[in-house]
C-alpha cells in the first residue's frame, strides 16, 4: 500500500502520516509514503519514475492534498496528468484506492476534492474504498475531536486552522479517524489481494458516540 500526497504547510502531511500509521497496525500490511514535490514539476508535469514504479507494484494506493480554491493542489493536478502514462497501459488496474483531503474552512468544497480523486481512480480502473465511521459531532454532545466530525464517507476530510502550524493539524478526533482510516484500507486490501479472510467491524451511532465520549475522557 502506498499513500501519495501533497502537502503544502505540512497539515496534510500530518494527516498522511496519521493514514499511514493506521495501515501499519494491519499485521503484514506494508506501507510507503510519498510525498509530492513542487520541484518535481517541469512544464505542468509531473515527473518521477521511481515513484510510478513504486505505484505500479502497490496493491493500494491512497491519494491526497489540501482542498485549495475548491480543487486539488496544482503539484497534485500535474501528478495526475502524469498518471496518464500508466493510464494507457491500465497499470493500476483492480488495485484499491482511497483519498483524503485537508482545508482551514470548515467546509471549503472538501468534498468537490474527494470526487475528482474518486474519478480519476475510476479512470485508472481502480476500485475506491470509502470512510465507514458513523457521523460525529452531530449533536448536542458532540465535539471537535470527535470521530468522523466532518461527517464525510467517500474519503477522508480533516479541517486545520490557517493560523496554527502543522503539529496541530486536524483534531484529535481527524487524527484518529485517519489512522481508522488506513487501517480499513490495509485490511480490506489483504482481503482482496490475498484472500485473508475479515470480520467486518460494525457500530451503531450510539455506539460511536460513546466511542468520541471515551476519547475525550483519555
Amino acid at each position: 500500500m502506498t499513500v501519495v500526497y501533497h502537502s503544502v504547510h505540512g497539515h496534510t502531511q500530518v494527516l498522511a502520516e496519521h493514514l499511514a500509521d493506521g495501515a501499519r497496525s494491519v499485521p503484514g500490511a506494508r506501507v510507503h509514503l510519498v510525498e509530492l514535490r513542487p520541484e518535481d514539476v517541469v512544464a505542468a508535469r509531473w515527473h518521477d519514475a521511481e515513484v510510478l514504479t513504486l505505484l505500479e507494484r502497490a496493491d493500494a494506493i491512497v491519494l491526497g492534498c489540501p482542498t485549495l480554491m475548491g480543487s486539488v493542489s496544482t503539484v497534485f493536478k500535474a501528478f495526475m496528468e502524469a498518471a496518464f502514462t500508466p493510464f494507457t497501459t491500465q497499470a493500476w488496474k483492480d488495485k484499491l484506492a482511497g483519498g483524503f483531503t485537508m482545508s482551514a474552512s470548515q467546509s471549503g468544497d472538501k468534498l468537490l476534492v474527494l470526487e475528482e480523486l474518486a474519478v480519476f481512480a475510476a479512470q485508472m480502473g481502480m476500485q475506491w474504498i470509502g470512510v465507514a465511521d458513523m457521523p460525529g459531532n452531530n449533536w448536542s454532545g458532540g465535539a471537535r475531536d470527535d470521530v468522523n466530525r466532518l461527517g464525510s464517507w467517500l474519503g477522508l476530510m480533516s479541517q486545520s486552522h490557517a493560523d496554527l502550524p502543522a503539529e496541530h493539524a486536524g483534531s484529535r478526533g481527524d487524527r484518529i479517524t485517519a489512522e481508522r482510516y488506513g487501517e480499513r484500507i490495509a485490511r480490506l486490501t489483504q482481503r482482496w489481494v490475498n484472500g485473508v479472510p475479515h470480520e467486518t467491524s460494525r457500530m451503531t451511532e450510539h455506539e460511536a458516540r460513546a466511542l468520541s465520549a471515551s476519547l475525550r475522557e483519555t
